[in-house]
């Protein structure tokens, strides 16, 4: 809160909370507005000054970060204690006849009453209150400053984490497709210019469009549409991918890069070249819902091989952007690799 802010909330407090125990005492006229004036006003005053001594002064002091004296700090209460306690009883003494009228009724309290040490001792537990009420302010203060930055330090935390782990998705998806791109080339393939085209198109998008904690899902499911057809152009003739996308996409929007990984896996560790098996991906959006089905006939060759950065990646950047909010689902069967995502947007 701001310091400005603090001032006129405290100011508004203290001021309401006098002004309303004032017209509770003269609510029924039986006290004179002056003795109430004098009451309130002039030991509210001393009591006040003693509350922001502790709360400014003594609490930084003693119970700051740097050190913690709390022997110190309790004496120097109670020397505060004392000495508003003598403060209040000059002021009594002073004020004598205003604070205790002649009623109607009843005869005035003799001043002789007016006991210095009895009167020490009462006001040693009235002032108490108020030093009470500074100690519960500053610690309620300082453990919700210290839930704040404990919460931004996990924010921070979280955020480098989740760059760290979009950081990783690049170069592994760079280096898949260089490797497509390079057997192209190899074969002195025709397609070899289409291929580094569409692989510009992937990175422009994964360089410009992916900087923000979310994209529009519309474009993301473009993006995945290209790093199919790369993969197309590399298996040629013989690629048989099935990609259906059902459901208004609309203004949805979605983690960037999330399902990327689901998809290189079944390229790197599946079959796309089986006319009887192909690779079959089912994107169903509703209004704040997705859902992601993916199924592979897996490669002889790579049959335990599956995994790598990729699932790994893609399961703890869900747990850091979508934690209870989605479920993941991956079966890995000995002759084919399904696994299923429910997202809420």
């Amino acid at each position: 809160m701001k310091k400005g802010w603090k001032i006129f909330w405290h100011t508004l407090f203290w001021l309401s909370t006098t002004a309303g125990l004032i017209f509770l005492a003269h609510g029924a006229e039986i006290i004179p507005l002056r003795t109430l004036l004098v009451a309130f006003g002039v030991f509210g005053i001393v009591n006040i000054g003693l509350f922001y001594v502790s709360y400014l002064y003594l609490l930084p002091r003693h119970f700051g970060q740097r050190s913690k004296s709390y022997w110190m700090f309790f004496l120097n209460v109670l020397i505060c204690l004392l000495v508003v306690g003598v403060i209040k009883y000059a002021i009594t003494a002073q004020f004598w006849d205003l604070l205790h009228p002649r009623f109607k009724a009843n005869k005035p309290m003799p001043k002789e009453q007016l006991m210095f040490f009895s009167y020490i001792f009462r006001s040693f537990f009235t002032s108490a209150i108020f030093i009470l009420f500074s100690l519960v302010l500053r610690f309620t203060e300082d453990w919700f400053s210290n839930e704040r930055v404990q919460r931004n330090l996990e924010n921070e935390r979280l955020t480098a984490e989740l760059a760290f782990l979009k950081s990783q998705i690049n170069p592994h998806f760079l280096f898949n497709s260089l490797n497509s791109i390079y057997s192209l080339a190899y074969q002195k393939s025709d397609t070899t210019p289409d291929a580094i085209l569409k692989l510009s198109e992937i990175m422009r998008y994964m360089l410009y469009d992916c900087n923000d904690s979310k994209v529009d899902l519309a474009k993301e499911i473009t993006y995945l549409q290209n790093y199919i057809d790369l993969q197309k152009i590399r298996f040629g003739k013989n690629a048989y991918i099935e990609l259906d996308v059902n459901g208004q996409v609309l203004t949805q929007r979605i983690a960037p890069l999330l399902l990327i990984p689901f998809i290189e896996n079944a390229f790197k560790h599946g079959v796309a070249n089986d006319p009887a098996h192909p690779i079959k991906m089912i994107i169903n959006v509703a209004e704040k819902h997705l859902s992601f089905y993916m199924e592979n006939k897996k490669h002889l060759m790579n049959r335990d091989a599956i995994g790598g950065i990729g699932l790994s990646n893609v399961r703890r950047r869900l747990d850091l952007l979508y934690p209870g909010n989605y479920q993941l689902e991956i079966h890995d069967d000995a002759d084919t690799y399904t696994c299923e995502l429910s997202l809420i947007l």
